[in-house]
């Protein structure tokens, strides 16, 4: 399942019964994190959806445009 949120595309996966999420630029562009790039981040959460994962994956979008 991919999701798009502002200029980010964020695929949620299933590992071991939970749901995490991948969060990449959407024109495939590297994520800078701290000056480092990134191809993608995953978050480190386990959600019990793939809805819930897209959810966290969107507020961590958020906090990154913070700071």
């Amino acid at each position: 399942m991919t999701d798009h949120y502002d200029c980010f595309a964020i695929d949620s996966f299933e590992a071991e019964g939970a749901f995490g999420a991948r969060i990449r630029r959407a024109g495939f562009s590297l994520v800078a994190l701290d000056g480092v790039l990134f191809p993608a981040l995953e978050t480190g959460s386990a959600w019990p959806s793939p809805e819930a994962a897209i959810a966290d994956a969107r507020q961590r979008i958020d906090d990154f445009r913070r700071r």
